[in-house]
């Protein structure tokens, strides 16, 4: 049984289908998203930007991202138990460092911004966690993941075919 199949005694749910292929349709922009990725990732611990792109997929409720960046996450080693507590971090903050606790706070401000803007505490702790250059880096991965549950939840990309690369 594979990680998206249920037990045979289950019956399950019709799959529904992406509203359309906006990568292919918009493909210069699907372009443009693929550097500005690559560019984010530079300069970001690898362990933290998983943890950034999934609780703003939590937030985003980016299926799709969120079983993306799990499985990624899982493959590059981190532990199915830090991911279930991310959804609630504030109650289980021993399970995080200190620097990935400011990023994920970081993270819901950004993402988050139907309150106003981010607010100076958030920024703040941020800024004192990463250096500068960090942090300007850790805002654009933000910025970028965000971008990206923004096209998968206009057209309804399809979780659970996602493949990990090795």
């Amino acid at each position: 049984m594979t990680t998206n199949e249920a037990p045979a005694n289950i019956d399950r749910l019709h799959e529904h289908a992406p509203r359309l292929d906006w990568a292919a349709l918009a493909p210069e922009a699907f372009k443009a998203m693929i550097r500005l990725d690559t560019a984010a990732r530079h300069g970001v611990d690898p362990t933290l930007l998983n943890l950034v792109k999934i609780r703003a997929s939590q937030i985003n409720h980016c299926a799709y991202c969120l079983d993306m960046h799990s499985k990624d996450a899982l493959t590059a080693g981190e532990s199915a138990e830090r991911i279930i507590q991310l959804d609630a971090w504030r109650e289980s903050q021993h399970f995080y460092t200190a620097r990935e606790v400011a990023a994920i706070e970081l993270t819901e401000a950004i993402t988050v911004l139907t309150d106003g803007f981010v607010p100076d505490e958030v920024y703040t702790r941020a800024a004192h966690a990463f250096d500068e250059g960090e942090l300007a880096r850790l805002i654009v991965a933000i910025t970028t993941i965000n971008a990206w549950n923004r096209f998968g939840v206009s057209t309804r990309l399809v979780p659970g075919h996602y493949t990990p690369s090795a």
